[in-house]
């Protein structure tokens, strides 16, 4: 236990840093990056991508996967866009999409936990299924023109002159809270880190694995169908191909965030700041003016290469640490017999 939380703290620690490198070196290239206008827009630009992170992360946390989230924000946008287009209340509609998401997870959850298959193919059937959907509502990109929908999108909390925080950003950081809370503070998260640690370990134990696993998947359906709420609100519009590709950025964001693929190591705090650190990058990308929109994708795959390997180093640090731990205690065993002989004679 204590060597996972120290894996946990030095891959957290190791983001962390790598993000204040990158605000720093943006800060030193271009005048006007270091403002709390970069630092708003920042957030407003990836709220919805720190709820998609935040989500998949407890699927990961148990060793699984979700890879049907960002199919997910692409057909909760057409949901809901096509809802309001036939004029349904857009607080209806709301209710409506965040019930299908958690409907939809809770049955990939199902489908991984009693009938034993690989959470890669029920997701990616998952995947499949919500992009299909999404062309049977339409081939076409739909507007929204609800006023009670625009007006919750345009909703502001102003923190001065042309500053603000959009109600997103709100939405992400409440998100944030509660996944901190879950994960540390509740039954649900402990027993989440314990099937990613050891799933065997975690039923001699009398914990509820079934009934969490299938929690923790209907958990990234309601979280993929609230950012594509989120998602909806920042475009006002509908589209098949929305969020096409989100759901690795969302993993990308987990792993530079220290979060173990192999599941039990990991803070709720990780899938944040990657999220930041991509967003950095797309930022510098974009101060830059030269270079391709392109070169995100490749800096933040370098990255994720790097702490996969950090995170490898890690544990083979801790598990020499662990045998070398080891081997004092039995030679204090042998030692302590041979001891007591010596004072008796």
């Amino acid at each position: 236990m204590l060597a996972k939380l120290r894996i946990k703290n030095t891959a957290l620690a190791a983001a962390i840093g790598i993000f204040a490198i990158l605000f720093i070196a943006g800060s030193v290239m271009y005048p006007n990056f270091l403002s709390l206008r970069v630092i708003l827009n920042l957030l407003i630009n990836n709220a919805y991508m720190i709820v998609l992170a935040g989500g998949v992360c407890f699927t990961i946390l148990t060793g699984g996967i979700d890879l049907s989230i960002g199919a997910v924000v692409a057909m909760t946008s057409m949901i809901a866009a096509s809802l309001l287009r036939g004029g349904m209340n857009a607080y209806l509609v709301i209710i409506i999409c965040l019930l299908t998401g958690i409907v939809f997870g809770t049955v990939q959850g199902f489908l991984i936990q009693y009938f034993g298959l690989h959470p890669w193919i029920v997701t990616l059937a998952g995947m499949f299924f919500a992009r299909g959907a999404c062309y049977l509502i339409s081939v076409e990109a739909i507007p929204i023109k609800n006023q009670t929908f625009y007006d919750i999108s345009q909703f502001k909390l102003y923190l001065g002159p042309g500053r603000f925080i959009s109600l997103n950003v709100i939405i992400a950081l409440v998100f944030l809270v509660l996944c901190l809370y879950l994960a540390k503070f509740t039954k649900f998260g402990r027993t989440t880190y314990a099937i990613g640690g050891n799933r065997q370990s975690a039923l001699l134990m009398g914990l509820p694995v079934a009934r969490t696993k299938v929690l923790v998947y209907a958990f990234s359906g309601f979280s993929a169908t609230l950012s594509g709420l989120m998602f909806t609100l920042y475009t006002l519009s509908g589209y098949g191909l929305n969020a096409n590709g989100a759901e690795m950025d969302a993993i990308a964001a987990c792993v530079i965030g220290g979060v173990s693929l192999y599941g039990g190591i990991g803070s709720l705090f990780g899938p944040f700041i990657g999220v930041l650190v991509a967003g950095v990058i797309r930022t510098m990308v974009d101060f830059q003016g030269t270079l391709s929109s392109w070169w995100t994708k490749i800096f933040v795959g370098t990255l994720m290469l790097f702490c996969i390997v950090l995170q490898a180093v890690i544990v083979e640090r801790e598990k020499a640490r662990k045998m070398e731990g080891q081997q004092k205690k039995r030679k204090k065993k042998v030692a302590a017999p041979t001891e007591l002989a010596e004072a008796k004679s």
